[in-house]
């Protein structure tokens, strides 16, 4: 069988299964590699050079750097400007939208949509906005913005790193820039103006109550003598359960315990603050004989009445004083005298929205499996998918990339148990301005590289990495952020797929696509043929990683471009762009499945303004590259 037949095969099978979606997209990338390494159709001493390649170590440095922006309050500073918009939906859209786009064209673009989805979401929250109309338009910017510069996005680096390797000599750091940026703002104004509109509207998940429905499933329970819990531990109860029922608080005598802080064995008089719906108060009585007392609200309220009548201080009607006379300070007096209610503000206790990554290690797998609270001191609460609350076992859910998880987890190891698990915070964000003199440090040696890559004095690769270096030792990133911030599936990703992109080119498989492809088109316009390839590579990057279509898709251009006797840079422009613009599905690309789940957005919302977006890219792209960079 012919090498390009068998590379054809592996690359079908590939495809077949980053679609399906059932193992991750490393892991087939890495089996995709191996197999040509069997098949002979990759050297087996070449095998990891993909590894050392100059785009994988950039894509690296960029993460580092990126999270060195983070990390000294680079965003934060801008973050908060954007804050003070005010409640007119086109400023919030322009803001947001603005601003993410700029970010994106200096740092990873999963990176700046990160930083700014909790500013979307607490600008819908102060504001009675639907998220559903900010955070389509922020993760459409954020791949818009990525197209500006060649550290933007990975297929920028990809085709950079691909261009040098054939003619040996690189795109520069602003060879991007004529064309992302006319791309960028005509997709801004198109979002600002039209394509929010295009959005369909899902009300109520701006709010963590109103999406998980918390204070309808708080519910108390007793210990009482005849208990069977009695002397139990509450990984005992659990045990016996079966069940991970989150206990958010245990409450003796007037000493209040967070429940994941609390190791001891539970006495006669307990009382346990549970969150659970009715199947799981039947199994708290039925085996566990815990005794499901009144909401823990309505009690406070019993016994704030019968003091009050005590006190002879309970009006005639039999309402407390302080619902007469409206008293907002006395109102708060009880409301921290309860210390339950719906916002949980019980002493070590914290509770986070947060919304589960494409790389997350929760992906696939059941809290069970993770050991949540035994391995980072977590409960779940609840999780929400497409926007509204799953009813079933929590134990039962398996965890997809968007899903919204509400957990809960002391105020100390919640920030990094959540980065541990590959999830995003997106509630009670509080914004660090940073160190100033850090700030400046990580501006500068980020301009320093910047101004070594434009003046050829060092290599794209080694300016960056020199300046990811020179972050870490300086202090404005820690050693061990800075490992956390590179993101391991997209390097294995482009590791093992540059080889396979290879095998396509040295086996022949890409020339004769090539060919196939100017004897359909042989009278065609050259122009056409650079449409139906920015079309091709378009459609492919919504199915699969943006960074894998580029690697497939490239070597196809070169040959397209050779066949016509053209310069190969409108081509290679062409997949740049084109494999960036991931606009019809949610699983194109990171961003788009971040904001599935905070936005209630379904499966098929995304084409509806992402198909005109893509049309209007195209419509913009194809020209500026002809007249930026002629055949």
């Amino acid at each position: 069988m012919a090498d390009h037949t068998l590379v054809f095969i592996v690359l079908g099978l590939t495809l077949a299964a980053f679609v399906w979606g059932r193992f991750r997209y490393d892991l087939v990338a890495l089996s995709a590699l191996l197999a040509c390494v069997i098949l002979g159709l990759v050297p087996g001493e070449e095998a990891f050079y993909g590894f050392g390649h100059p785009a994988v170590i950039t894509v690296a440095a960029v993460l580092v750097l990126s999270r060195g922006f983070e990390r000294s309050g680079v965003v934060d500073v801008i973050a908060e400007q954007v804050l003070k918009v005010g409640d007119r939906l086109f400023l919030q859209l322009v803001a947001l939208t603005a601003t993410v786009v700029v970010l994106s064209g200096f740092m990873n673009n999963v990176g700046a949509l990160a930083l700014l989805l909790p500013v979307a979401m607490r600008l819908a929250r102060e504001h009675n906005t639907s998220p559903s109309l900010l955070l389509m338009p922020l993760a459409f910017g954020s791949l818009l913005g990525g197209l500006m510069t060649l550290i933007g996005t990975p297929p920028n680096i990809i085709i950079a790193s691909y261009r040098g390797s054939v003619t040996g000599e690189t795109f520069g750091m602003f060879s991007f820039f004529p064309v992302g940026a006319s791309v960028a703002l005509a997709g801004l104004v198109f979002i600002v103006l039209l394509g929010w509109r295009l959005v369909p509207q899902r009300a109520g998940n701006a709010s963590t109550e109103g999406m998980f429905d918390i204070s309808h499933y708080l519910v108390e329970v007793r210990v009482d003598e005849e208990a069977k819990a009695l002397g139990w531990t509450l990984r005992e109860l659990q045990r016996e359960l079966e069940e991970t029922l989150p206990v958010l608080a245990v409450l003796r005598g007037k000493q209040r315990y967070a429940g994941h802080a609390f190791l001891g064995a539970l006495k006669e008089g307990d009382i346990l603050l549970v969150e659970a719906g009715p199947e799981e108060m039947k199994l708290l009585e039925d085996k566990a004989g815990l005794r499901v007392g009144i909401d823990p609200q309505e009690e406070t309220l019993e016994q704030e009445r019968a003091e009050a009548e005590e006190s002879g201080q309970l009006q005639r009607d039999g309402s407390l004083p302080d619902a007469e006379n409206g008293k907002e300070e006395n109102k708060d007096k009880k409301e921290k005298k309860r210390g339950t209610s719906n916002g949980f503000d019980t002493e070590g206790l914290e509770l986070v929205e947060a919304v589960v990554r494409n790389d997350s290690v929760m992906v696939n797998r059941t809290v069970t499996q993770l050991r949540l609270h035994n391995q980072y001191g977590m409960h779940l609460v609840a999780v929400a998918r497409d926007g509204s609350r799953l009813r079933q076992r929590l134990r039962d859910i398996r965890f997809r990339p968007g899903d919204v998880l509400l957990l809960q987890g002391g105020e100390s190891n919640l920030s990094e148990s959540l980065t541990t698990l590959g999830c995003l915070p997106l509630a009670k964000r509080n914004f660090t301005l940073g160190q100033p003199r850090m700030l400046l440090v990580s501006i500068g040696i980020f301009a320093l590289a910047i101004a070594a890559m434009l003046l050829d004095i060092l290599p794209n690769a080694i300016a960056l990495a020199l300046a990811a270096l020179v972050t870490l030792l300086v202090g404005v990133l820690p050693l061990r952020d800075g490992y956390q911030a590179i993101d391991g599936p997209v390097i294995i990703l482009l590791g093992a797929m540059i080889p396979v992109g290879s095998a396509l080119e040295t086996s022949g498989g890409a020339a004769l696509i090539a060919n196939s492809l100017l004897e359909l088109g042989g009278t065609w316009p050259t122009v056409s043929i650079l449409i139906l390839l920015f079309v091709t590579t378009m459609m492919l990057s919504d199915i699969i990683n943006n960074a894998a279509a580029a690697v497939l898709m490239a070597p196809i251009a070169v040959s397209l471009a050779n066949g016509f006797g053209a310069s190969i840079d409108p081509f290679l422009m062409v997949v740049a762009v084109s494999a960036s613009c991931a606009f019809l599905t949610p699983i194109g690309h990171q961003s788009n499945t971040l904001v599935m789940g905070p936005g209630g957005y379904r499966f098929g919302d995304y084409w509806r303004m992402g198909l005109p977006l893509e049309l209007v890219v195209m419509a913009v792209a194809i020209p500026m590259i002809l007249l930026v960079w002629p055949l």
